[in-house]
C-alpha cells in the first residue's frame, strides 16, 4: 500500500513536470482516497477507462491525457460532469502527465515507441527537445517509405498513412508521438530521411514532397500506448502496489 501523496512524489520525481511548459496541469488532477493499493494506467481519462478502473477496484488512475486543458470551457457539464462524478463517487485519484510523459528518456512515449519500432535515439530535436532522432537498432535501413510503413503496421497493429519524399533508403528517422505533425520542419532541419508521428495535417504532405523527406502518421493513440504503462509499472513496483494497464481502443 502507498498514499496518494507518495504516488504524486514518485511520479513528479521521475517525470520532472516543472521542467516543461505544457497545455494543462501535470500531477494529481482529481484527489481521491489517501490509501492506494491498486492502480490502473491508460492513455486517456475517458469515461470508458474510468469505468474499467472501477471494475478493477482501482484507487488511482495514471494517464497521459487528463481532464483539464488550457483554454477549455470551465463548466462541469456533459462528459466532464460524467467523468468527474465517477471519479469522485468512487474516491479515485487521477494522475495525468502530458509532455513530461512524452519526454522521459527511457520510459516516456517517445522512448517506448522507439523500443517498439526497433529504433535507437542518438539525438533530440524540436521544441523542448521532445522529438527523438536516430536509426534502426540493428544498424540497417528501410528500403523506402513503403517498407517503413509496413514495419509500423506490423509493430503497432494498424496501418500508417504515409507520404513519400524522394524515394530512397531511409536511415535517419525522426519521431515524436501523438499530434506532433508541427515538428516535421524541425525533423527535416535535423537531417531526417523520414518522420514518424501520430497525426498529419494538410501542410505536411506538401512539405514531404517538396523537401524529399517521408512523413508517416501511425495514429495518435497507437503511438502513445506505451509510456503510461512503463511509468506506472515502475512506480507501482517501487511503492509495492498492484498495477494493470487498460488499453481503450481509439482509431484516431
Amino acid at each position: 500500500m502507498a498514499t496518494s501523496q507518495q504516488l504524486l512524489q514518485a511520479f513528479d520525481h521521475l517525470l520532472q513536470p516543472s521542467n516543461f511548459k505544457d497545455y494543462g496541469p501535470n500531477g494529481l488532477q482529481v484527489e481521491g482516497k489517501d490509501e492506494v493499493r491498486r492502480m490502473v494506467s491508460g492513455v486517456t481519462a475517458s469515461r470508458a477507462l474510468i469505468e474499467a478502473a472501477i471494475e478493477e477496484q482501482a484507487d488511482a488512475i495514471f494517464v497521459h491525457h487528463g481532464l483539464f486543458w488550457r483554454g477549455q470551457d470551465g463548466r462541469v457539464v456533459g462528459w466532464m460532469k460524467q467523468r468527474l462524478a465517477l471519479l469522485l463517487g468512487h474516491d479515485i485519484n487521477l494522475f495525468a502527465y502530458h509532455l513530461p510523459l512524452d519526454a522521459h528518456p527511457e520510459l516516456g512515449n517517445n522512448a517506448q515507441l522507439g523500443l517498439q519500432l526497433g529504433l535507437q535515439a542518438t539525438a533530440r530535436f524540436g521544441d523542448q527537445d521532445l522529438g527523438f532522432l536516430g536509426s534502426r537498432s540493428d544498424g540497417g535501413s528501410f528500403a523506402d517509405a513503403r517498407s517503413l510503413a509496413l514495419h509500423l503496421e506490423q509493430r503497432l497493429g494498424r496501418s500508417a498513412l504515409w507520404i513519400d519524399g524522394t524515394p530512397r533508403p531511409i536511415r535517419r528517422i525522426a519521431w515524436c508521438t501523438g499530434g506532433a505533425q508541427g515538428y516535421f520542419e524541425s525533423a527535416i532541419a535535423a537531417g531526417a530521411d523520414a518522420f514518424v508521428t501520430g497525426e498529419i495535417s494538410e501542410p505536411q504532405a506538401h512539405y514531404a514532397r517538396e523537401c524529399g523527406v517521408a512523413f508517416l502518421a501511425c495514429g495518435h493513440h497507437a503511438s502513445e500506448r506505451y509510456g503510461a504503462p512503463a511509468v506506472a509499472t515502475q512506480v507501482a513496483g517501487q511503492l509495492g502496489i498492484e498495477h494493470r494497464f487498460i488499453d481503450i481502443d481509439n482509431p484516431a
